[in-house]
């Protein structure tokens, strides 16, 4: 989506001066909040194609459409005012990685997390408190880094015993959208206004201070 100059999303894309290659493995849009109530009673589903089960093909889309002030179309949170400000959940398939090593268990579905967009090479730490921008080809989608997606009890039955834990510090970045554009499976660019390093896209930091845990 293109954005006239001198606009607001302009300008903030203006400042986007850092580029990373990044991978969008996962696009989750799914209608219903499957993590509600007690873990031990299991997911909630739902009557849309692909059955009941959680990270079902219904829901991993190859693409999502996000609009500004609003969310992604078709999610469970799109449109909600109290959930404006973490309407766009991102996770780094890293930080997945390395709680599945920690654990000394087989690697996760990355769906089972929840999160909208699952993305490989992305530190997002930095993001938080920052516009930036991802890129899938269809021209950049304007976000605001909020706050931490914190790991919820479910993590211990979805993922395994201890994932609860051991996501703390890498569970994710809740966003807010601040520009309208279509996110899409595949290599993209994460445009940012600071450095960002791959390298560390699995690592877990404290939510206050910015301070690597080990």
């Amino acid at each position: 989506m293109t954005h006239p100059a001198g606009t607001p999303v302009e300008q903030l894309l203006d400042g986007l001066v850092h580029r990373v290659e990044v991978e969008v493995l996962h696009l989750l849009v799914s209608p219903v909040h499957r993590y509600f109530g007690r873990p031990k009673d299991g997911p909630l589903a739902f009557d849309g194609a692909g059955g009941g089960a959680p990270g079902t093909a219904s829901e991993d889309r190859e693409t999502a459409d996000v609009v500004a002030g609003r969310g992604v179309v078709g999610d469970r949170f799109f449109g909600k005012a109290a959930h404006m400000d973490a309407a766009i959940t991102l996770l780094a398939v890293e930080a997945l990685e390395a709680v599945a090593a920690q654990l000394g268990v087989p690697p996760f579905d990355p769906l089972l997390a929840r999160r909208n967009a699952v993305l490989r090479g992305a530190e997002l730490e930095p993001l938080r408190g920052a516009a930036f921008a991802l890129d899938c080809g269809d021209g950049p989608v304007l976000l605001a880094g909020r706050r931490p997606a914190a790991p919820c009890a479910w993590m211990d039955r979805q993922l395994a015993p201890g994932a609860h834990a051991a996501l703390r510090g890498r569970g994710g970045l809740r966003c807010e959208p601040l520009g309208s554009g279509r996110l899409r499976r595949g290599p993209a660019l994460l445009l940012s206004p600071v450095p960002l390093d791959p390298a560390r896209a699995g690592d877990a930091v404290l939510p206050r201070g910015g301070r690597r845990l080990p």
